[in-house]
């Protein structure tokens, strides 16, 4: 039996990337690295942190969570 979609433990996430958004006062970057993946709500209840490659500045960065 299905459960219902407000108690579901695995919930769609955004990734931003860190390093762009300070960068992005310079003008350095065109734009912002974003990434959509999914979580596992109940194990892991904090911000999703990973190390993502950005093609804006062409190099491995951390990528956190944002909110929807």
């Amino acid at each position: 039996m299905a459960k219902g979609k407000d108690k579901d433990a695995r919930v769609r996430v955004i990734l931003e990337c860190n390093s762009c958004l300070r960068n992005s006062v310079n003008k350095k970057s065109t734009g912002i690295s974003r990434y959509i993946t999914q979580k596992n709500r109940h194990n892991t209840p904090s911000r999703l942190e990973l190390r993502k490659f950005c093609p804006y500045c062409y190099k491995h960065t951390i990528h956190g969570e944002i909110k929807e």
